[in-house]
């Protein structure tokens, strides 16, 4: 299985997130106009490998009656860009594969792969073209295929929490100008900038919820001084790279963390903005989730619910 399965569209696409939290399922509707529609947003106490709690989950929310998808934590796989193979399409993989080897922190054999293509400013030179590769260890992905089987719950995506923030971040973008958008879990934060509905650039910090909740204001400033060096440092660099696409404004996903958005927009050049995911999905049928630190549990899960199908390259 690839990160992003091609299969055909079905009825309806259910979502799991499994954290050490434990385990959140959501599902969107994603009508052609307007917000999308939060149908299920549900969460139980777990350990990451309970299959016992998921099949309880699953069976309450009827998951077989839905495609299923799953999202993995940030340190089950890596993403690297990589320049693109002049190569067939049928190709692809192969030839990324080879270009990974000296790569990856594990044997290249031992990797599952997929790729995801970076727009290409059409005034660039053809050789210029770059791709997203994400790589796990098969253990890692069979293991949480092992997981849904042994839940008795079917299984057709594994996804990653880029893609769920791009997901989102879709959703507040403008006037065709790129978006960054900010979020932080308990395995660390996430920088992703998104442009026309496409991933351009990731990063990730080595920042996590717990030392960003510090009620030690000395620890916090610290922190806030690390969040804002990363941040200088990968927008400068996106503006180097894709210095064709605008920067509107970075956006921080829900958290309840004390000053870090007034930090923030003291010290960047761009506007910054807080997100409550009220103003972009209707919730009314979950009211919980007009709750912020619910909005922060749910955050990566809702945005692996808003996935459409991917376009196979």
């Amino acid at each position: 299985m690839g990160f992003f399965s091609k299969r055909r569209k079905s009825e309806g696409f259910l979502a799991f997130a499994i954290s050490g939290e434990g385990i959140c399922a959501a599902k969107a509707q994603l009508p052609l106009e307007g917000k999308p529609v939060v149908e299920i947003a549900a969460f139980t106490p777990a350990g990451g490998g309970d299959a016992a709690a998921l099949e309880k989950l699953g069976r309450e929310l009827r998951a077989s009656n839905y495609r299923c998808g799953t999202l993995l934590a940030m340190g089950d796989y890596q993403v690297l860009a990589v320049d693109a193979p002049n190569v067939p399409q049928e190709e692809l993989k192969t030839a990324v594969r080879w270009r990974l080897k000296d790569m990856l922190d594990f044997h290249v054999d031992d990797a599952t792969i997929d790729v995801l293509n970076i727009p290409v400013n059409k005034n660039a030179p053809s050789h210029a073209h770059q791709m997203f590769v994400i790589a796990a260890r098969n253990a890692v992905v069979q293991d949480r295929q092992n997981l849904f089987v042994e839940a008795e719950a079917g299984l057709s995506v594994i996804d990653i929490p880029e893609m769920a923030q791009r997901n989102i971040t879709k959703l507040i973008e403008s006037d065709g100008r790129g978006v960054a958008m900010l979020s932080f879990e308990a395995d660390g934060g996430l920088l992703t900038v998104c442009a026309g509905g496409e991933l351009y650039l990731t990063r990730r910090m080595d920042v996590t919820l717990d030392q960003l909740m510090d009620p030690d204001p000395s620890r916090t400033a610290g922190v806030h001084d690390r969040i804002t060096l990363e941040l200088q440092r990968s927008l400068d660099h996106f503006d180097r790279q894709y210095h064709y696409i605008n920067l509107s404004r970075l956006v921080l996903a829900p958290n309840n963390a004390v000053g870090l958005h007034e930090y923030l927009a003291q010290n960047l050049y761009m506007p910054v903005e807080k997100l409550n995911l009220a103003d972009v999905l209707d919730m009314s049928a979950s009211p919980e989730l007009l709750d912020i630190e619910q909005q922060r549990r749910f955050f990566r899960c809702l945005g692996a619910a808003l996935r459409r199908e991917e376009v196979e390259l």
